[in-house]
């Protein structure tokens, strides 16, 4: 009885560990999503960091440096080639919007059906204005919100550069932990996950630049209203995998409408125009299936994490799936690790690892 009640009571033990350790990585999901992107993005920057320090003999930490900086200037770049522009157009698509209630008052008063309607609406709206204590929540939430994402990204990149430099260390602890005979396997399919992720993340910023500079110029040639923020707009939801383009087609098919039929009718072919071109011919070429997943594996990736935890874990879908798929074929389907190529996308494989 007493080697019956000690068996039951370390059941018991293991069990309740395992709810309050899955209840303990619920809480703090965020951060460990965040540290997940940071892992990636160390994945996406070790080969030129590596690049960097066996070709010119800069310090690894250095290196990390010139990317990041790199990163800034290119986002800083952008915004100032593209906001004087995309303010331009903002300030066009609401030129017409009434700004004073006298002016909602006039516009309602001489417009009539569909928009008549909204326009009342408004009106009834604006005379109960909360007041300045309901206001006054809103913005503070609002500004913690935003320091939270701040404090957020700051977090990723950190825990990218240091990963830079721990990643080998980490490998080296687990294979301390496991018997010989899966310690190589062990090392390969941890940098096999490492290449994918990287390869990953690369690919699809050459694929966001891509699909902004085409179709911001194919909308310009159709006289597409916004053609400049529907362009990059249409590269950013690039990161949503499926979900993403179909979004984008629909936009520029509604704003084509609001010119002519034959706008939305060349909005949307442009943009199934490029789809098919990106899934036959751009994406095999610059992705080269770096993660090696069917469109059917990442459409139920995207949604049941999309379910599960949130809008924002969507952007983790395909990274999660590789990382679970390479795992599967090493450990149930018997894959050799290190007979799977990557494709380099901008640096050699070998770069990869470091020396």
């Amino acid at each position: 009885m007493s080697g019956t009640a000690r068996r039951a009571a370390t059941a018991t033990i293991v069990a309740l560990s395992i709810v309050v350790g899955a209840l303990a990585l619920w809480k703090i999901k965020a951060v460990i999503a965040l540290l997940f992107l940071g892992f990636t993005l160390a994945a996406a920057m070790r080969p030129g960091v590596e690049w960097l320090h066996r070709r010119l003999r800069i310090p690894r930490g250095l290196g990390v440096l010139i990317h990041y900086l790199t990163l800034l200037g290119v986002v800083a770049l952008l915004l100032w080639l593209i906001v004087p522009r995309a303010l331009s157009q903002v300030e066009q698509a609401i030129g017409n919007v009434p700004t004073t209630s006298t002016e909602l008052k006039h516009q309602a008063s001489h417009s009539t059906g569909i928009k008549h309607d909204i326009l009342v609406a408004v009106q009834k709206r604006l005379k109960r204005l909360p007041s300045v204590t309901d206001v006054v929540h809103p913005l503070v939430s609002a500004t913690k919100t935003a320091f939270e994402v701040i404090i957020g990204i700051f977090f990723m990149l950190a825990a990218g550069a240091y990963w830079i430099f721990e990643r080998d260390r980490a490998i080296a602890l687990v294979q301390s932990l496991l018997p010989r005979r899966h310690r190589r396997v062990t090392r390969d399919t941890w940098l096999l996950i490492d290449q994918k992720l990287g390869g990953f993340v690369r690919g699809e910023l050459l694929l966001i630049a891509f699909v902004s500079t085409v179709l911001s110029f194919a909308f310009w040639l159709d006289d597409e209203p916004y053609w400049l923020l529907l362009g990059v707009a249409a590269g950013v939801f690039e990161i949503i995998p499926i979900i993403g383009p179909l979004v984008v087609g629909i936009l520029a098919v509604g704003v084509g409408l609001t010119a002519s039929w034959e706008t939305a009718l060349g909005a949307g072919t442009a943009v199934l125009v490029l789809r098919q071109a990106e899934d036959l011919f751009v994406a095999p070429r610059v992705l080269g299936h770096a993660v090696g997943l069917s469109p059917l594996v990442v459409l139920v990736s995207v949604t049941a994490i999309g379910i599960l935890f949130g809008g924002f874990y969507v952007l983790l879908a395909i990274p999660i799936a590789a990382v679970v798929s390479t795992l599967v074929d090493v450990i149930l389907r018997g894959a050799d690790p290190a007979e799977e190529e990557v494709p380099p996308l901008l640096f050699p494989a070998k770069d990869a690892e470091s020396g």
